[in-house]
């Protein structure tokens, strides 16, 4: 499974992202979807995951701002961000398990005034 990451950028605090995360050529049988992220200087973490029956889990620090979602018809999974705060700044990760171990390339959020 070939995984694109995009919806990136430069955003002030307090605002909002979308992620986006096409995969090819299906998620249908890849029960989990998640997101990390790597900071500078810090290791990669999991932000949020989802599994294929529609049961998610998120980092502490970003419960009640962000929100993931999958949608199989059309291979897509999504992290919705929002009260961006600075420390979020990071390149995001897209990534599906279970079975097998997928990555895509990065995708950077910039959280600035």
């Amino acid at each position: 499974v070939q995984l694109q990451a995009s919806g990136g950028g430069l955003v002030q605090p307090g605002g909002s992202l979308r992620l986006s995360c096409a995969a090819s050529p299906s998620i249908f049988y890849v029960n989990l979807m998640g997101w990390y992220r790597q900071a500078p200087g810090k290791q990669r973490e999991l932000v949020a995951r989802i599994t294929n029956s529609g049961s998610t889990d998120y980092v502490d620090s970003v419960k009640g701002r962000f929100t993931i979602s999958r949608d199989n018809a059309k291979n897509m999974v999504y992290l919705q961000m929002n009260s961006l705060k600075p420390e979020d700044t990071a390149v995001y990760y897209c990534n599906g398990a279970n079975p097998g171990n997928y990555w895509g390339q990065g995708t950077l959020v910039t959280v600035s005034s």
